[in-house]
């Protein structure tokens, strides 16, 4: 997952409603820890063991590095086919490269599959690479210190690969009488644009996954002081695209500057882009997750949050609340950061040419080309070119926020974590559930484990871990989810 410092919650209003905003005057929820939830939970001394073997099960997949590149998804694949053989699990391996592949798993409700129904538990497998030597632990050693398990992937995305893990032996071995199918994807390369996983998966495999309901990365539980403040449940994300700004001049002796000296020309491209922000724009997620936010924010934020999107105040709300945090801001419009600088071979050479690099993060349903309109006439150089680099993502349409397992979400989230409002989230990194999107899955993102806002600004940084109390809550919480879906009552 392309990540982040994340704030996320929001309440569905205006039709969407999914669960009230609570009073300010009600404590948000204190972290339970396994089988200590609102209401007790079925067979929870079966998930405080199951919770417990995972931690055992993530060590072990952390300890198989897979840093994409080159990914190496395949040898961990063939850990998870261990573990899912010695319970009796189906599964299979289809390698979609040279040691890179992904996993499937299924638990058939009837002999005949029905698609529409299946629900599909998945995880990514690899992983960003780390800087060894500004971590204070082997990144890839599964070690464990205090309250806290270290290692690269610890949350991002190994932590999420074996709850489901953990919730497929669950189902198989307590019998579970599902309902419908639930299968098991572990696939690749979502660090690097899911040629050899996701996109591998339904190319190739679509049978295999074929699914109507998608559980993946993208949302969280926030956690603060010990209590969990809301759930962000991703329902849709922003759009993404790299462009160049390119300009060429003549090369020459940088002892005789010159007029057209490239370099110059995309410095104050860059300069004049870095300046500018689009828009705001408002849809049903975001509008919900404001309004969401506002009871459980400071009066003063609360304020302004309620309302952004009215005609009188709105403009003066949004830069309030645009300068008190960039998620908030990058929620709220079409984003453009300037990534990568490169010319020139010496400092005393003038070069012929020169390129900056601009990541795009578009709102779902807004286009590309009026945005590079609006830079192209305020950039208004001549010198200055614009060109769109490949492998830009599509906008998908957000999941819908009153399915049987958005409904399932919310009413698990009351008893695990009573009192604590359940939300849809736009983010603004990318996600494999796009694909799922794309095919008419509705695919949410839901972290499971309770996590600090330090905990989320480890992912992609150094010592990331996750908190061993977290993730056995996490392992429950998602099993409980599943099993309120998925299984007959």
């Amino acid at each position: 997952m392309l990540r982040r410092s994340i704030v996320t919650s929001a309440l569905v209003l205006a039709g969407l409603l999914v669960a009230a905003p609570q009073p300010r005057a009600q404590s948000p929820a204190q972290m339970p820890t396994p089988g200590a939830s609102g209401q007790p939970s079925a067979n929870s001394s079966a998930i405080v063991q199951i919770a417990t073997e995972a931690t055992s099960w993530l060590q072990d997949l952390i300890r198989i590095n897979t840093s994409n590149p080159p990914g190496n998804e395949l040898a961990a694949a063939k850990y998870l086919a261990g573990v899912l053989n010695k319970e009796g699990i189906p599964n299979e391996i289809f390698e979609s490269a040279p040691g890179r592949g992904i996993l499937v798993a299924r638990l058939s409700a009837n002999p005949q599959p029905d698609p529409s129904r299946a629900l599909l538990l998945m995880g990514h497998l690899d992983v960003v690479g780390v800087d060894r030597a500004k971590w204070t632990v082997d990144p890839f050693a599964g070690i464990i210190q205090g309250n806290y398990l270290y290692g690269r992937g610890a949350i991002d995305d190994k932590g999420m690969a074996i709850a489901d893990l953990a919730v497929m032996v669950e189902l198989k071995r307590t019998a579970a009488r599902l309902n419908r199918d639930v299968i098991f994807l572990a696939e690749g390369d979502e660090e690097d644009g899911g040629a050899q996983g996701i996109r591998f998966a339904i190319q190739k495999h679509w049978d295999k996954i074929a699914s109507g309901f998608a559980l993946n990365e993208g949302g969280e539980v926030e956690m603060k002081d010990g209590k969990v403040l809301y759930v962000g449940v991703q329902a849709s994300e922003k759009v993404s695209a790299s462009v160049d700004v390119i300009a060429t001049g003549t090369s020459g002796h940088a002892s005789i500057p010159l007029k057209d000296n490239p370099v110059a020309h995309v410095a104050a491209a860059v300069a004049k882009i870095a300046a500018y922000q689009a828009p705001v724009q408002f849809n049903s997620v975001t509008r919900a997750y404001f309004a969401a936010l506002a009871p459980i924010e400071d009066e003063d934020t609360g304020k302004w949050m309620r309302v952004l999107d009215t005609s009188d105040r709105g403009d003066h709300a949004a830069r309030v609340i645009a300068d008190e945090n960039p998620q908030w801001n990058a929620m709220m419009r079409d984003t453009i950061s300037p990534t990568m600088l490169s010319a020139g071979v010496r400092n005393n050479v003038i070069p012929p040419d020169a390129k900056a690099v601009l990541n795009i993060r578009l709102l779902p349903g807004d286009s590309l080309d009026p945005l590079l309109a609006k830079l192209k006439a305020l950039v208004d150089d001549p010198e200055i070119r614009f060109e769109l680099e490949p492998n830009a993502s599509e906008s998908t349409p957000s999941s819908s926020l009153t399915s049987d397992l958005y409904n399932s979400i919310t009413r698990v989230t009351g008893r695990e974590f009573p009192g604590v409002p359940v939300a849809p989230y736009l983010s603004t990194w990318a996600t494999d559930s796009s694909f799922l999107r794309m095919r008419n899955v509705q695919a949410y993102g839901l972290v499971p484990f309770p996590l600090t806002d330090d905990d989320l600004k480890r992912m992609h940084a150094n010592d990331e871990r996750i908190p061993l109390d977290s993730f056995r809550k996490g392992v429950e919480y998602l099993y409980n989810v599943v099993t309120d879906f998925a299984a007959q009552k």
